[in-house]
């Protein structure tokens, strides 16, 4: 079964309240199994636009990485995300080629 892939960008407007949000996404993550393969980090703009803070997360289906994001658990830490923060993200299915 592929694999499923939250996979964002965002720019953080308060580092501060932002912690907060890291701090309370971590209920669900553990729940739905959530996997961090880039968290920040250097990156090279190569095509388009992009915001400076990359974050891919892998979980163990689509499914899940749909459901952990439709959780209450996330719903309450987004909360906390959205007056801080500006985010594009997508949830992808992995190929399994």
């Amino acid at each position: 079964m592929p694999k499923g892939y939250w996979v964002a960008h965002g720019l953080v407007h308060d580092p501060v309240a932002y912690e907060a949000y890291r701090q309370a996404n971590a209920e669900a993550f553990a729940k739905y199994g959530a996997r961090f393969l880039v968290r920040g980090g250097r990156q090279d703009v190569t095509e388009g636009q992009a915001k400076p803070r990359a974050v891919v997360i892998e979980f163990d289906s689509y499914d899940q990485a749909v459901a952990c994001y439709n959780s209450p658990e996330y719903r309450r830490a987004m909360a906390l995300r959205l007056p801080v923060s500006e985010v594009d993200m997508i949830i992808v299915e992995g190929w399994d080629g």
